[in-house]
């Protein structure tokens, strides 16, 4: 069995969580139940750490789980918890707080199924190539496309239940729905 080096861990965890944590945090939607996701992800790769290859790309590993892990949770979570459209407090600034419109996007995108959300999430938040988000969510391109295009499409009929206004990129350009990429 490969030896465990924790001071090596250790700076990757520190490293890479600030980022899983705002990619679960778009997953599910509450800063604390991403921070639990970013900690089951890092000890599940801490776990593995003595067989991962430091040649491959370990924060993508990273990332695949916390996508897993936030998936899993979303599957076994309680019949008693009910989602609120308010937020609490955050810890920590958050980037996006300058996206007016960021409350209603959240809300929608918690209608989402998960796995159309983590399409939709890795896609177009972590910016990953379409292969890249296969690999993570483990099925083939074709599934991350048609999930990403329905996800979507769900997110506009959504935010716009919520209130938010969709705003057209291009006068006389066509949707998704028409069959092109916004």
């Amino acid at each position: 069995m490969a030896r465990r080096d924790d001071a090596e861990f250790a700076a990757f965890a520190a490293a890479c969580a600030p980022g899983l944590r705002r990619t679960a945090y778009l997953m599910c939607g509450d800063w604390d139940r991403a921070a639990d996701v970013v900690q089951e992800a890092l000890i599940r790769v801490y776990l593995a750490w003595p067989r991962l290859d430091p040649d491959r790309d370990v924060r993508a590993y990273a990332r695949r789980t916390a996508v897993r892990v936030a998936i899993d949770q979303s599957r076994r979570r309680s019949s008693q918890e009910v989602p609120t459209a308010r937020l609490g407090e955050r810890p920590a600034a958050d980037p996006t707080d300058r996206v007016a419109d960021r409350a209603l996007l959240m809300a929608a995108l918690a209608e989402l199924p998960p796995r159309q959300r983590a399409c939709v999430v890795l896609r177009y938040y972590e910016d990953l190539s379409v292969e890249t988000v296969a690999e993570v969510l483990g099925c083939r391109t074709g599934t991350v496309k048609s999930q990403t295009a329905r996800g979507l499409g769900a997110l506009r009929v959504a935010y716009a239940r919520h209130g938010g206004e969709l705003v057209d990129p291009e006068p006389g350009a066509r949707t998704h729905a028409e069959g092109v990429m916004p």
